[in-house]
């Protein structure tokens, strides 16, 4: 199924950022959204927004991806309403970066929690549903930092590289079922993830970066959008997009 209007898209972490900004594109296409966050005041005025302003249907439900229930639960809630699943994007995600020497393990386990295990999870059952239907979608957002590491960066960049195995192995896997498989890896762009990393240093010296050298959120939203809207034929397996100004890596 090509036809963007009539796609029925899961979206997690879709309370701000790249998630909200994907939203609202999808929704002035007509899409059937399902949104997902832990924030449920905030998904429900998205919703509210959304369909006030655009023909769309849009349910939300409050998920944090690193429970199970939780992701079981927001897929046959897409079922239960919608009858399919045609794009699940997996889009939640954590950036505490921080030196090794600092041994920040909770940091370390929130992020192979939700960069990990929450996009796997989302996976898990999303996938037979759309082989049942010989057609679907899985996008799951990344990051440069899946290509290199840096100073600071080693657990988060160890999260974003094995994302890309995940995804490449999933492309591989579902050869002939009519699934594609899209990894999304932009530059610095503005989003929440910088504000909540506890080193001040690390912090300022990411959203220093951010400021001078950012994609917007809709920048991101938009390559998503690019990946979605494609023949049925069409794989769209990895965007790698950056700010013309950012050099560092």
């Amino acid at each position: 199924m090509n036809d963007i209007q009539n796609k029925v898209v899961v979206i997690t972490g879709a309370s701000s950022g790249i998630g909200k900004e994907t939203t609202t594109l999808l929704a002035a296409k007509g899409t059937k959204l399902v949104l997902a966050a832990r924030r449920t005041s905030a998904l429900a005025a998205l919703a509210t927004a959304l369909t006030a302003q655009y023909d769309t249907e849009v349910i939300y439900q409050q998920t944090d991806v690193t429970q199970l229930a939780d992701m079981q639960a927001l897929i046959e809630l897409t079922i239960a309403k919608f009858g399919r699943i045609d794009v699940l994007f997996n889009n939640a995600g954590l950036m505490p970066v921080s030196m090794l020497r600092d041994g920040k393990v909770d940091e370390w386990e929130a992020m192979i929690d939700i960069n990990i295990k929450g996009a796997l999870y989302g996976i898990k059952y999303a996938l037979p549903l759309m082989e049942q239907q010989k057609s679907g979608h899985i996008i799951t957002t990344d990051s440069v930092a899946g290509h290199f590491t840096g100073e600071g960066l080693s657990v988060y960049s160890a999260t974003e590289y094995a994302m890309r195995a995940v995804m490449e192995g999933l492309r591989v896997e579902e050869v002939g079922m009519g699934i594609k498989s899209t990894l999304i890896s932009p530059g610095h762009a503005q989003t929440e993830l910088a504000s909540r990393i506890s080193d001040p240093q690390l912090r300022a010296a990411v959203l220093k970066s951010e400021t001078e050298t950012e994609l917007t959120a809709t920048d991101v939203a938009n390559a998503v959008m690019y990946a979605i809207d494609t023949p049925d034929n069409v794989g769209i397996n990895e965007v790698i997009l950056r700010s013309i100004d950012q050099r560092d890596y």
